[in-house]
């Protein structure tokens, strides 16, 4: 069974910085884009920042500048540095990640259990 086990949200002052984590739990034939998404109390869930497996990024407006996405493909963990935090930067973070699990199966889409984010003085 995948999973993708989330870690690295809390509380944060204004201004301050977080880094999440996720971790695939273990080896797949391949992962491909990897990415997080976010979603505020009575918004939809909207993207972050994803990057492919060669290490190609994009970035939601809001975020470019402050917000960094990285991959460790040995490790299969994702990261997103985040700086300068606002409070509209406040809501669950959600990893999501595009796994092929063996040659000859297509590729799924799976999430993480989501870890929240608050930024408050």
């Amino acid at each position: 069974q995948v999973q993708l086990v989330e870690s690295g949200g809390g509380l944060v002052q204004p201004g301050g910085s977080l880094r999440l984590s996720c971790a695939a739990s273990r080896r797949f034939f391949s992962i491909n884009e990897m990415g997080w998404y976010r979603q505020a109390p009575g918004k939809e869930r909207e993207l972050v920042a994803t990057i492919t497996s060669g290490g190609s990024t994009n970035y939601a407006d809001p975020v470019k500048g402050r917000f960094t996405i990285s991959r460790d493909n040995a490790k299969n963990t994702v990261y997103l540095q985040m700086n300068s935090l606002k409070p509209e930067d406040t809501a669950v973070y959600y990893c999501n990640a595009f796994i092929k699990r063996a040659w000859g199966v297509p590729e799924s889409a799976y999430w993480g259990q989501g870890t929240q984010v608050t930024v408050s003085p």
